[in-house]
């Protein structure tokens, strides 16, 4: 690797150190991908979050050969104390990285541009270079490894006897993940080959079988076969030198449907292959089974947990790792039996959302449900727009600041101008000098840069978890010279500063739900402008409808019915269709108005000028009261 010097500073919570890992487990597992990847590209600093800030036996002991700074709290910069950590900074400290697999992906590519003959490690980002990505607000998977599994092994470790007796139903949960069907993107090629080497595997078979039929009067079943198929994959993919798994199928094999062929077993955490999941899950994985083991606990109910564990130790670089972080990783051959009754018992988070979500279908449209509501007194209703006339001087400003200067036709970015105009509006009417406006969703940055070079007074953040489009809103910000804007690379749940009015363009779906939610946390105002209705659902964090007033009225289906058809705003669909699918937004983000209204707030559902700026011309304003 390229010996350079540390331009970003790598922040970590330190909260004590258990054995041989250290906590919160996202400090353990970022220490961990560090040492895999051999990079000394951060300058790293533990920020203890109790009284052990003089505790350097954590420096020295569990630190393998990384250098390792103490920080407090107070001395992180202004943009990190906004974050929730693990978070990577720049050094001129207005851009900043944060949240776990944020945090660990940065790591990734920036050790492969390092030393670009590292293609192993960019490999862990998985095929499409798409692992963890997904934000845990929206993706089960990234929110199991990112958030459940650590949380609840550092609550199992710190749970009283009575209540660790237990498997964790997190736990259990990967448990059931590892033993699903592995789906692949050349998913059909390799179970066509592997239902070749099973009836090649049969035939080679049976003559022993006759043979000792015979001998024994009775068929044995034999316990250990040879290597499987995805086994020999997973692992060629780990040397340097692919191995080719192509044979000729023969024509009974192409043949076959794809319905009818053989399942792939899971060698590793997302499927065939190593990726960034099983750096997340070692380290958890390796304290439960240490601390279980310990305690004297029978694992035998976690027989696919304890085979991947056997398995990842033999990729190469783990065991160094490992060693490195001081992690002494146990030998488990004796859990690879179990039955598989107790898992049934342990309905998890994921489990219960597909029974909600099981009728997912809805057949029927929304004028039931429309007249339901009327029945109850409950219709589409929009404020009058507060400015309707007031628009940017775009000629007068620097093309760096003007939607048109990104890969817009003409037309659209004279839309997006039209949809500025609204919200800019808006916010004007709310700032006062010194006031921190939050730009959720930011993508480019069309709202937040705007607003940071029109309001210098205001200090503007930018949030935004697609690295590319934020590093587009930073050299916009660069050439213009603003000094007042800084960039989160981040999912919303990640970011905890204070701030006094929060924006929004376009916040697709559930994402509109956070931030509001965001912004009454912070008893601040709020400009939003949804977007995406056909995506929400419920989730974790999030139930529909969002009100009680509507909850008295309309169930979870009809809801959903409802968000279905507030996407039917196109302009190329006929003008009928159009007027009920405005009135369904209407009555959407009336329910969320009136959600907020029982948090202390007043709030305006608007509908912005003109209304061809966007077939989701609706906007919210919100004010704490």
């Amino acid at each position: 690797m390229k010996d350079s010097v540390p331009e970003e500073h790598l922040y970590l919570s330190f909260s004590h150190h258990y054995r041989d890992n250290i906590f919160p487990l996202h400090t353990s597992i970022s220490l961990f991908l560090l040492s895999y990847c051999d990079c000394k590209l951060f300058k790293i600093f533990l920020v203890p979050t109790g009284e052990n800030a003089g505790d350097h036996f954590v420096t020295k002991n569990l630190l393998g050969d990384l250098e390792v700074h103490l920080v407090s709290k107070c001395q992180l910069p202004m943009v990190v104390q906004s974050c929730c950590l693990p978070a990577v900074v720049v050094k001129d400290g207005k851009f900043c990285r944060a949240g776990l697999s944020v945090v660990l992906r940065h790591i990734i590519q920036k050790t492969y541009e390092a030393d670009p003959s590292r293609k192993d490690v960019l490999e862990l980002l998985g095929f499409k270079k798409t692992c963890l990505k997904a934000c845990a607000e929206v993706s089960q998977w990234t929110r199991l490894c990112e958030i459940s599994i650590p949380l609840a092994v550092e609550g199992f470790l710190t749970a009283s006897p009575e209540h660790c007796q237990t498997i964790p139903a997190d736990i259990l949960q990967l448990e059931r993940k590892l033993g699903e069907p592995v789906r692949v993107h050349n998913d059909d090629k390799i179970r066509r080959q592997k239902l070749q080497q099973q009836k090649a595997d049969a035939k080679a078979a049976a003559p022993v079988l006759r043979k000792e039929a015979t001998e024994k009067g009775k068929t044995v079943v034999h316990e250990h076969p040879l290597p499987s198929l995805e086994l020999s994959i997973a692992f060629s993919k780990l040397c340097v030198q692919e191995v080719s798994h192509a044979v000729r199928e023969v024509p009974l094999i192409r043949r076959t449907k794809t319905s009818d062929l053989p399942p792939l077993d899971h060698v590793f955490a997302e499927g065939l292959y190593f990726t960034l999941a099983d750096i997340v899950l070692l380290p958890c994985i390796h304290q439960f089974l240490v601390y279980s083991k310990n305690q004297g606990k029978n694992l035998v109910n976690l027989p696919l947990i304890s085979s991947w564990y056997q398995r990842v130790q033999e990729v190469p670089g783990v065991k160094k790792a490992a060693d490195k972080c001081s992690m002494q990783l146990l030998q488990l051959p004796e859990l690879m039996p179990a039955p598989e009754e107790q898992l049934q018992d342990f309905p998890s988070v994921a489990d219960e959302l597909e029974e909600e979500h099981e009728d997912s279908h809805f057949i029927g449209g929304p004028r039931p449900t429309m007249t339901k509501l009327m029945d109850s007194g409950i219709e589409a209703k929009f404020s009058p727009h507060p400015c309707p006339n007031w628009t940017i001087d775009w000629t007068n400003l620097p093309s760096a600041v003007s939607p048109g200067e990104g890969k817009m036709s003409r037309d659209r970015a004279l839309r997006k101008q039209q949809q500025l105009n609204n919200l800019v509006a808006a916010v004007k009417k709310l700032a006062k000098p010194g006031d921190v406006i939050v730009d959720f969703c930011s993508g480019g940055g069309h709202v937040g840069i705007v607003l940071a070079y029109m309001m210098p007074s205001c200090q503007v953040v930018l949030i935004e978890n697609k690295e590319l489009s934020l590093i587009r809103a930073k050299d916009r910000s660069d050439e213009l010279g603003l000094n007042n804007v800084s960039f989160i690379q981040a999912n919303l749940d990640y970011f905890n500063g204070t701030f006094n009015i929060g924006v929004a363009l376009h916040a697709c779906g559930v994402a509109t739900d956070m931030v509001i939610e965001h912004c009454i946390k912070a008893r601040a105002a709020f400009v939003i402008s949804p977007c995406c209705y056909g995506f929400i659902q419920n989730t974790v964090k999030f139930k529909y409808p969002r009100s009680h007033q509507f909850k008295e009225i309309l169930s979870y289906k009809e809801h959903m019915i409802l968000c279905r058809f507030a996407d039917q705003t196109a302009v190329q669909l006929p003008p009928e269709r159009r007027l009920i699918g405005k009135q369904c937004m209407g009555l959407v983000d009336l329910d969320r108005a009136w959600a907020a209204e029982g948090c202390n707030y007043s709030v305006q559902v608007i509908s912005m000028e003109p209304e061809s700026c966007s077939p989701k011309n609706n906007m919210f304003v919100g004010t704490p009261t």
